[in-house]
Order: C-alpha cells, then structure tokens, then sequence
C-alpha cells in the first residue's frame, strides 16, 4: 500500500476520534490574553472542533490533501477556522495564545527543524502556551528508511524550552500500536510548557 492510501486509511480510522486530553490542559494554562490557536498537523480536526467550543479563533495545517480536505469540510460553515494544506517550514505561524503539535512536530524534516521550532518560539505570545510530542531515538520509526522522524533526546528537548516554564513533561517508553494495528515501540516525549519571556529580552 502506497503512503497516500495508508494516511486515507488513517485519516477515515481517526475521523471520530475525540480531541486530546493534553489540549485541554493546555488551553486551561493560557493566560496571554490570546486567543488564536495553531493546530500544526491538524488531521481530523479533533483538537480544531474542542478549541472552537472554547470560542478559539483557529489555523489548522496539514501537509496531507486527505487531512485539509476532511477538516475544510467540517469547519465549513465557521469563520474562526482556517485551514490551509501545508508542511512545518513553510507555513506563516500567526502570533498565537496556543500552539499544538500533537503527535505531529516529529514527522519534521530534521534539517528544517531548527528553523521550524524558531517560528513556533516565536509565535507564542507571552503567557501562551505549547503543547506536543517529540519522538526520543529508540522510536521503531527512526531506523525505518520509509518514515521521515525528526528524534531528539530528553536534554535537548528540555533545551528548545530556554524561554517556557516546562508544566508537564512525560515520556513514553513501550510496545503499543498505530491507529491503524500495526504493533511497534514507541518512545515519544509529551511536553506542554508556558512562555515566559520574549526571545531575546
């Protein structure tokens, strides 16, 4: 099965999904004032639809046609969403209270990564928060030449977040599955965190 099938696939698999529990933790932590959200690799829109609720104003991307073309419908009729088809270096991260990245920040390309995370830091308002995962290098992922993974360890992590009180900081080390069944290890980084102070001040 080609990639494409495979993410249509995932896509139909996750459609009634609900939203993450980590997003609401960290919409409750967003004290900046602002309240436009980025959903950054926003699949089904789980997470879109929860934060709508929560009167968010918010930009859903995806690289994935399938994806952008699934939430374009769903969010069709709300003017506070925006959904645009498109990968991590090249999107226009709008200052935002809330920056989401769930199961998503690790698919990066490794060499845009640098540039990617300095967007993000600096589209995040003072007291807004991130919130996502990042895939630690004992990942099955990292050493198969068909997934493109972006593995960091726990220290470098901990140092992309100079400018953020780190809230929550879990890590997942164990044997489990995709949506779609298929067994494999997996060892991600869960990290929510609150800005601080602006970069550079």
């Amino acid at each position: 099965m080609d990639r494409q099938k495979i993410w249509q696939e995932y896509y139909q698999k996750v459609l009634a999904y609900p939203h993450k529990t980590q997003t609401e933790i960290a919409t409750a932590l967003n004290s900046s004032g602002n309240y436009l959200a980025i959903d950054c690799g926003c699949g089904t829109g789980a997470d879109i639809a929860f934060l709508q609720g929560k009167e968010y104003e918010v930009f859903g991307f995806d690289i994935h046609e399938e994806s952008t073309r699934i939430c374009r419908e769903r969010f069709a009729d709300n003017a506070k969403v925006h959904i645009s088809q498109s990968n991590f270096i090249n999107y226009s991260y709008p200052e935002s209270g809330l920056v989401l990245a769930n199961a998503s920040l690790f698919f990066c390309e490794p060499r845009d990564f640098a540039a990617v995370w300095s967007k993000i830091n600096k589209a995040i308002a003072v007291g807004g928060v991130f919130c996502g995962d990042f895939m630690g290098g004992k990942d099955s992922w990292v050493a198969n030449p068909e997934v493109t993974v972006c593995p960091f360890t726990e220290e470098q992590i901990k140092e992309l977040f100079s400018d953020f009180e780190i809230v929550k900081f879990s890590e997942r080390d164990s044997e489990g599955s995709t949506a779609l069944g298929m067994v494999k290890h997996w060892h991600t980084y869960q990290v929510i965190a609150k800005k601080r102070f602006l970069s550079g001040c």
